[in-house]
């Protein structure tokens, strides 16, 4: 299959750094936002600085209003609005084209994964998930960065990923879409606790514990879902999970050290914190593991915070005081 072309959808941070990644891996990208004026910019002064500051776009990049037909697209907008972007394209250019679902969440009300959301718009699409410890602005900049790209179909997947590979991209082809998109979908979640833990100023011991005992969790819920637990050890679980949950440019972890200093949920929002997919996601998450009944007493007590029914301290506490057993 022809991978010469890519349509992003999503002129965001996130969605305008893979459009870099692609163009520096020698693809013709066309990057779709809703804007006129940020179009005018990308296509004038080759910045997005709304989203990248200054960080200089490849010439390879072409900003546009709409979708035109390509080799294959990448959906790079929040996880909540995947389904409205997918409904607002032509059903033509989803029709047999590979689709790289890039956002991180589960859907509120379905809870649907990314590709359970792309099913149902566009059934004849061909599915692949993208996640892995990365930030938009090192892919952007061109630092070192691996992902990884999991497809049902291996030889298509791993065409892919040489398709997406540049000098400092690095896709690693796999075959465990649900693994890697629950691992996804859950690190925003246990990234959002970590935080509050720091917040609270509960000290590095606890943060540590709690990335473990995340782990672990997540382990349970990607085997409830059908995925596969060895998914965990690579870079879409172990790899994104120490990332986000230890570093102050996860938005998440942001979001959580306000939740941690006793900030509410509208008072963060109000603030002009930026979006934090793991706010949607953890009620999401939360339904998900009581309707499989996947034991997830930190997805649980997440929600409970952001519920504001207690601060993280006391769900700490509780956490502490569980009964004792054999780790698993």
């Amino acid at each position: 299959m022809r991978l010469e072309t890519v349509s992003v959808i999503g002129g965001g941070a996130w969605g305008t750094a893979l459009a870099q990644a692609a163009a520096m891996a020698g693809r013709q990208v066309r990057l779709v936002v809703r804007d006129a004026a940020q179009v005018e910019e990308i296509n004038g002064s080759r910045t997005n600085r709304r989203y990248l500051g200054e960080q200089p776009l490849h010439a390879a990049i072409t900003a546009a209003q709409n979708a035109e037909l390509a080799d294959f697209i990448i959906l790079a907008v929040p996880a909540q609005a995947s389904r409205a972007a997918l409904g607002a394209l032509d059903a033509a250019l989803l029709k047999h084209t590979p689709v790289v679902l890039s956002a991180k969440g589960l859907e509120t009300g379905t809870l649907a994964r990314q590709s359970e959301i792309l099913g149902d718009m566009a059934p004849n699409a061909i599915p692949f998930v993208l996640s892995g410890p990365s930030f938009a602005a090192d892919v952007a900049a061109g630092r070192p960065t691996a992902v990884t790209l999991a497809g049902d179909d291996a030889e298509l997947t791993s065409a892919l990923a040489a398709a997406l590979a540049g000098p400092s991209f690095r896709p690693y082809a796999a075959d465990d879409r649900i693994g890697v998109e629950i691992a996804g979908a859950l690190k925003n979640v246990y990234a959002l606790a970590c935080g509050a833990v720091d917040g609270a100023q509960l000290g590095a011991s606890a943060r540590s514990a709690l990335i473990a005992r995340a782990y672990a969790e997540m382990a349970r819920m990607v085997s409830a879902m059908g995925g596969s637990a060895h998914t965990l050890t690579g870079l879409a679980g172990l790899g994104d999970l120490t990332l986000t949950c230890t570093s102050v440019q996860s938005r998440n972890y942001q979001f959580g050290m306000a939740l941690g200093r006793g900030d509410s949920v509208a008072e963060i929002m109000a603030s002009g914190a930026k979006l934090a997919e793991g706010v949607a996601t953890t009620p999401v998450a939360d339904a998900l593991a009581r309707s499989l009944k996947v034991d997830a007493p930190l997805i649980a007590a997440m929600h409970a915070v952001l519920g504001g029914q207690v601060d993280i301290s006391t769900i700490v506490a509780g956490l502490m005081a569980r009964p004792l057993k054999r780790e698993d």
